[in-house]
């Protein structure tokens, strides 16, 4: 048998606290302390715990070059290699059974992206699944009777002053410009209208924010796309899948935008229900986000720029501003409509992933985002300092 290293990992030394209600007993604290090491793979979505030998056999294993297992069972225990193919850590060139093909399969699939390593453990390891925020609020409050800055402790400043105020060199503002008005009425939204969204300001708030408004044949086999936003290299590897609940003239479903041909290319319709229980999923039960009439998954397409920033250390980065360029221009869109609009990063991406048949180590979701018709009553609170939404209620 054929075997390498998977392509990326990282071992963790790790120390966890539990009670041991029988150490208790015996006269001591009942608290205890556990070292151990703990593989985190670019592959797999679990911490995988380790012994001192695996985590030696590990870091003698190549991650490029196939290698005979008799061979390697030669310098290393043929029970530790055992237990590292069990474990997914040491890939098959020939699997011989289901579990190790999916193991060699999803490891073929991070290796064809080109991820750099540290920034694909990032990304596996820091998705939610099955995560409910006001469950995990509820949990929070009733753990202790502190309040919550009495938990956390005073804020850090707004600004960190790096200078004495007397050495400040004073800039003139701007006189007030429609840019002006449109970006101080730009507000988080988290009370929406049941209304359906009209099907213009749709088409409108999609176009300006995510459409593409040039395509530029840059090379042969190598077109780059113009849109209202930057994004790295000109390649906007990040896309835009829907999850509409109520637009007039759409079925609620899901959706993935074309940007260049502006139009919706439908992957399943939904009934009412279901698309509300999906809602409330994709953004962890914030019920205020998942009232809103649609929801946009911001998906970044990992294989479009690493194509060009091959395990490069900027890259992921790069992919991440994508998101907050494109979420503030749909801000801006929708403020000019007097649409309300908001985006999180609190989100379950591995539903998402499922909900839309995406490959997460080649498309991800980084956030979601959405828009529609603001309530006429605040009930949950909106972030509104300068009074421009709600004036003084």
């Amino acid at each position: 048998m054929q075997v390498r290293r998977c392509a990326m990992v990282l071992v963790e030394p790790r120390e966890s606290i539990d009670f041991d209600l029988a150490e208790l007993a015996l006269g001591g604290t009942g608290v205890r302390e556990r070292l151990g090491w703990l593989a985190l793979a670019a592959h797999c979505d679990e911490e995988i715990p380790l012994d001192v030998a695996e985590v030696a056999a590990l870091g003698a294993l190549s991650p490029g070059h196939w290698q005979s297992l008799d061979e390697l069972s030669q310098r290393h225990p043929h029970t530790v290699l055992e237990a590292l193919l069990a474990k997914g850590l040491l890939i098959a060139q020939e699997p011989a059974d289901e579990a190790s093909r999916r193991f060699a399969q999803a490891d073929d699939a991070v290796r064809a992206v080109h991820w750099r390593g540290l920034s694909a453990i990032a990304h596996r390891h820091t998705r939610w699944r099955d995560v409910d925020t006001e469950e995990a609020e509820r949990l929070f409050s009733e753990a202790s009777p502190q309040t919550f800055l009495e938990r956390l402790g005073p804020a850090l400043p707004v600004v960190p002053e790096r200078a004495p105020a007397a050495s400040r060199l004073p800039l003139e503002k701007p006189s007030p410009s429609p840019l002006d008005a449109l970006m101080d009425r730009r507000v988080t939204c988290r009370n929406y209208d049941p209304v359906p969204l009209s099907h213009d300001a749709f088409s409108a708030v999609l176009y300006r924010a995510f459409g593409t408004r040039a395509v530029s044949d840059y090379a042969p086999g190598v077109q780059l796309l113009k849109k209202g936003v930057p994004s790295a290299g000109g390649l906007h590897a990040t896309e835009a899948y829907l999850l509409v609940q109520r637009v007039e003239g759409v079925p609620p479903g899901l959706y993935h935008y074309h940007p260049v041909a502006h139009a919706l290319e439908p992957l399943r319709e939904l009934d009412a229900e279901t698309a509300a229980s999906l809602a409330r999923r994709f953004v962890a039960a914030q019920a205020y986000y998942a009232g809103a009439p649609l929801q946009i998954a911001l998906v970044s397409r990992f294989e479009r720029n690493f194509w060009k920033y091959r395990n490069h250390a900027k890259a992921y980065r790069a992919v991440i501003l994508d998101a907050g360029h494109l979420s503030q221009a749909m801000y801006l869109a929708a403020t000019e409509l007097n649409l309300g609009a908001f985006i999180t990063a609190a989100i379950n991406e591995v539903e998402i992933e499922q909900a839309f048949n995406l490959e997460p180590m080649a498309e991800g979701p980084l956030a979601v985002c959405g828009f529609g018709v603001r309530a006429q009553e605040r009930v949950t609170v909106e972030f509104d300092p300068a009074h421009k939404v709600w004036g003084d209620a």
